[in-house]
């Protein structure tokens, strides 16, 4: 359901990263955890997919959150409380199948950290024992520490520089867990690397394990083809088919060649905008 300018509630911001609460009621009535919305800032902005954080159909509101990193995010960040977005389409792809699994452990890295959350709320709430992991460069940059733990049976954090928690990556505590007993499910979102370490470890021990792909999207619908990933030698789009998949499944040698297409480009639109 495509949504025209939609009147930001309040805003967020810590350091590089901002979240949003939307007025979309028709949207908060059918999102589910896992899924995601396409946001354009103005008629000529681009299309940017930002997973589904947080959603209240009761008050008819969704939850947002952003990194600014390129020119398209950091355009989007200067919106202000009582501005309104040009558009909101969602809620998009496939959501999480909750059920209870048994011991999962949630590991979320940086700004992957918000698509963890539903997942975690939803997967808690049908009886699942979770253990989150979560990591980002500095201390600065970790969010929704509170409502995780709040959430979890147990909460571990690593930053790069050991500002909070462990100095260190999440992976390490990933290692150090899984080392020492059994669990049914490994979940990640974050970097591409870091979910591509994940898979490799839990791969060893054969541990079932799903990632949350964060890849290029342009109409998000199926028709580009832009989001296109090999799971399990098959050709899928993260847009409709995922946007979860089967972590030992992915090729992720493609997959990283695919994300970073046009990165050239990107950074040189971030200079001219800082000049």
């Amino acid at each position: 359901m495509k949504i025209i300018n939609k009147k930001i509630l309040a805003k967020t911001q810590i350091t590089k990263i901002v979240q949003f609460k939307l007025d979309a009621p028709a949207i908060a009535k059918k999102a589910k955890a896992g899924q995601f919305v396409v946001v354009m800032a103005t008629e000529k902005s681009e299309r940017i997919p930002l997973t589904l954080v947080d959603s209240n159909p009761k008050e008819g509101t969704i939850v947002l959150i952003v990194q600014e990193a390129g020119f398209s995010t950091k355009q989007l960040g200067e919106f202000q409380e009582g501005d309104s977005l040009y558009s909101v389409t969602g809620p998009l792809g496939h959501s999480t199948e909750i059920k209870n699994h048994g011991k999962i452990i949630l590991v979320g890295g940086g700004v992957g950290i918000a698509e963890i959350y539903p997942v975690a709320k939803a997967l808690k709430k049908v009886g699942n024992d979770l253990t989150v992991i979560i990591g980002a460069k500095t201390k600065e940059l970790l969010i929704l520490e509170k409502k995780l733990k709040e959430l979890a049976d147990s909460l571990c954090i690593a930053t790069d520089d050991g500002s909070s928690g462990r100095k260190g990556f999440v992976t390490d505590i990933l290692d150090e867990l899984i080392n020492k007993q059994r669990y049914d499910l490994v979940y990640a979102v974050g970097p591409l690397v870091m979910m591509q370490e994940v898979a490799k470890r839990t791969k060893e021990r054969n541990i079932k394990t799903l990632v949350s792909l964060s890849v290029l999207m342009v109409d998000a619908t199926g028709m580009c083809g832009c989001c296109r990933v090999s799971v399990g030698g098959e050709t899928k789009f993260a847009c409709v088919d995922g946007p979860e998949f089967d972590a030992h499944l992915v090729d992720w040698g493609e997959l990283g060649k695919r994300n970073n297409v046009y990165k050239k480009q990107e950074n040189h639109i971030c200079r001219l905008n800082n000049l």
